[in-house]
């Protein structure tokens, strides 16, 4: 939680005005009951005249001289002293009514202005603490979103998307809530705890101080025992709401395919019990909190009766007045107050904490995937030529390796294919390239470096990337083809968007390249979104462009034309293609192919057919023998 809260000191000039408005306030709020007890005793008893009248001190000495005053308790003698001035302020014809109004008067208006500094000090706080509050979750918010955009798959993995959200939104909002109250507790509490209990051993009947601290103790035994209950809910109420991410997650992504299997009740019901587990949570830990406020109002309440009730046995006694007995009751309840708001953040406390623990595991996580304190350049003399030398990968944890011992070589101006079954790693090798993962073991290599020795931003400024699943972002078509090169004049955008089969589904809707794409691409088909993505990388003006089986959602006709002004429009660069069909990679200049990890064969079509069994048997379930001489010869 410290560790959070450093970055207040961003805010530092805000922070120490807090601090002085709620001193401030503080102050205020120890004199409110002393003007009270001042009205009601000097004011409205003693009609407006104060122990402190030199008459009074006068009538106070003569009669202590006196025999039968000898035994009195000293605030008889000082009531019988006022009695008497008010007797000779009448003989003189002086007004004792306008006297004691105009005190009263006087005093009220001290109380006001007293009281009014009081509420625009809590005004002010309040609004700069929220301030305060909302400026932390902005720079929380933001550190958190640059750290997870530094992660890699690995650590995407280990958290998962919806607890990655939930931790950027639900658990900093509890950090933000958190800060208002923190202020008035470190500050204010302690400042009313310490002052009104100074108040009331100096300026009231101490005999009654053993009724604070019963209440104190009462106070504490409840909140020991709501905190008992309460505490170990609060961890698992921010798992369950992460687990009602995930669920929501999964049911609005995958609507289509829970619609075509009809299984909506059964979907539904899985989210009624992920939502059921977080409504009892909730409800407990409400039911919690509602339980602690009645009791402890309950509390308060039968503090007041008893000071009340001991302090008129005083008054009767001549031992305490009226007044003394309300400011004792204030000076109790603030007393009170300030350990509750104490009590109260330790119960706010806890699942704050679990919040900022959540938080900080994002931000102490170091990325996998991150670079060297000493960086290479790129060789340009090997410009667009990618090495893999002797590669191995394993997925972090996992106890066998994905790939083994990948040996091949991408060259500019050609195009590279790699084919397999499935699960065979032919994703695993592009995703390589661009660093999404690290090599266990051997090099990768681009332009003669090793990619782990350069900027992670100049080597994917260097590749055209298309992802298996096309993604787009909610905007326009020309803001996702212009996505990586905001600079791209509308010319060549447009004869991108040609040479990725593109340009006539664009052209043929009403707002052209203003056309809206909705938030991930839901409102263009399969085939027109994995034409954006090609387009999208094209626009980059990479030296290596990876496909990472982006033609599958192709038609044939338009799987071939693509290809074929891809190969005319952007020569010299080196083209890496994962395919699933035979048809799309039969030209490439070389094919790579994989089987369980490991590469089986490496050549043309032709040389492939004569000496690789694996890619015979592929070309030969898709194909038929006409259709592999046909093609086979051709450019």
């Amino acid at each position: 939680m410290l560790k959070l809260l450093s970055n207040l000191k961003k805010n530092w000039i805000s922070v120490v005005i807090i601090i002085l408005i709620l001193c401030v306030q503080a102050w205020a709020d120890l004199e409110l009951p002393n003007y009270t007890s001042k009205i009601v005793n000097i004011g409205l008893q003693q009609g407006g005249i104060e122990s402190s009248n030199e008459d009074v001190i006068k009538k106070v000495e003569i009669l202590k001289q006196m025999p039968e005053t000898k035994d009195l308790n000293e605030s008889i003698v000082e009531q019988m002293a006022i009695e008497a001035v008010k007797k000779d302020y009448i003989d003189e014809g002086k007004d004792v009514n306008q006297m004691q109004m105009t005190y009263i008067f006087i005093v009220g208006l001290q109380m006001l202005a007293i009281a009014f500094i009081s509420m625009f000090g809590g005004i002010g706080m309040m609004f700069l603490a929220n301030r305060v509050g909302a400026h932390l979750g902005k720079i929380l918010r933001d550190k958190v979103f640059r750290k997870v955009l530094s992660f890699s798959n690995k650590e995407i993995r280990e958290f998962s998307t919806a607890s990655l959200i939930t931790r950027s939104t639900n658990d900093i909002s509890q950090i933000q809530n958190l800060i208002g109250i923190l202020f008035r507790v470190v500050v204010y509490s302690p400042i009313i705890g310490i002052g009104g209990l100074i108040k009331v051993l100096t300026g009231t009947d101490t005999s009654m101080a053993w009724i604070i601290g019963l209440a104190l103790t009462i106070i504490v035994f409840l909140v020991l025992i709501l905190f008992a209950i309460a505490m170990p809910k609060f961890k698992k109420l921010q798992d369950l709401i992460d687990r009602l991410n995930l669920v929501t997650r999964e049911i609005l992504s995958g609507t289509p395919v829970i619609r075509a299997f009809n299984t909506q009740k059964r979907e539904e019901d899985r989210f009624d019990v992920a939502n059921k587990d977080l409504m009892k949570v909730n409800l407990f830990v409400n039911k919690a909190m509602s339980i602690m406020m009645p009791g402890l109002m309950l509390v308060m309440n039968g503090i007041t009766i008893l000071i009340i009730w001991v302090g008129a046995q005083n008054v009767d006694a001549g031992n305490l007045q009226v007044g003394d007995m309300m400011a004792f009751i204030q000076y109790t309840m603030q007393i009170v107050m300030s350990f509750l708001m104490i009590s109260m953040i330790s119960i706010m406390l806890p699942r704050a904490s679990v919040s900022a623990k959540r938080i900080n595991e994002i931000l102490d996580t170091d990325p996998n995937i991150k670079e060297k304190n000493e960086l290479k350049q790129f060789d340009d003399s090997k410009k667009g030529l990618v090495e893999f030398r002797n590669v191995s990968f394993r997925y972090p944890d996992a106890d066998e390796e994905i790939l083994t011992d990948i040996n091949f070589i991408a060259k500019p101006g050609e195009t590279t294919a790699i084919i397999g079954s499935t699960g065979s790693g032919k994703s695993t090798v592009v995703n390589l390239i661009p660093r999404f993962y690290d090599v266990t073991r051997g090099e990768l290599l681009i332009d003669g470096v090793n990619i782990k020795d350069v900027s992670l931003k100049e080597l994917r400024s260097k590749i055209g990337f298309v992802p298996q699943k096309g993604v787009l972002f909610s905007g326009t078509i020309e803001s996702n083809i212009k996505y990586g090169c905001k600079d791209l004049d509308d010319k060549e955008m447009q004869r991108i968007a040609k040479i990725a089969q593109a340009e006539e589904f664009i052209e043929n809707k009403e707002d052209k390249y203003k056309s809206e794409i909705s938030q991930g691409g839901n409102n263009v088909s399969g085939g027109q979104k994995q034409r954006l993505s090609i387009a999208r990388a094209i626009a980059i003006n990479p030296e290596i462009l990876v496909f990472d089986d982006s033609f599958s959602a192709l038609d044939l006709k338009t799987d071939r034309a693509l290809r074929e002004t891809l190969e005319k429009e952007e020569k010299g660069k080196t083209v890496i293609v994962v395919a699933q069909r035979i048809s799309t990679i039969m030209n490439a200049n070389q094919i790579v192919v994989l089987e369980e990890g490991k590469i089986v064969g490496i050549g043309t079509h032709d040389e492939l057919m004569k000496s690789c069994e694996t890619y015979k048997q592929i070309a030969t379930s898709q194909l038929t023998e006409d259709e592999l001489n046909k093609n086979g010869g051709e450019e």
